[in-house]
């Protein structure tokens, strides 16, 4: 499977998904660090790509989507941005209602 094909399974299979350099537990990078305890915060559960562990979604990840850096917290299959913009989202409180609507989706389509 080809990379980006890989990249927009990923995103579609997941209503919240992180790529990042690290894993929530032990994020390798500040940004990402920030950002998963941005997320972790919502108290909805995300899935993760840790970017140093693939090399082709290293390389690849920032032509998906034309944003040049880590982490890219993707909702919904979009990308919503990196750090700055999810910290803002979290503290003007659209983050919660993002991932909580996202999450709805999923279970609604789930039934």
């Amino acid at each position: 499977m080809d990379v980006l094909d890989r990249i927009q399974q990923q995103v579609d299979s997941h209503p919240v998904v992180l790529y990042m350099k690290g894993t929530p537990q032990f994020p390798s990078c500040g940004f990402s660090s920030r950002t998963a305890q941005a997320l972790g915060q919502t108290g909805v559960e995300f899935a993760y790509v840790n970017v140093l562990e693939d090399p082709e979604i290293f390389e690849n990840l920032p032509r998906f989507a034309d944003w040049p850096t880590f982490p890219q917290l993707y909702i919904n299959s979009e990308l919503v941005g990196g750090c700055d913009i999810t910290l803002e989202l979290f503290q003007n409180g659209e983050l919660k209602k993002m991932v909580d609507e996202a999450m709805a989706g999923k279970e609604q389509a789930a039934e």
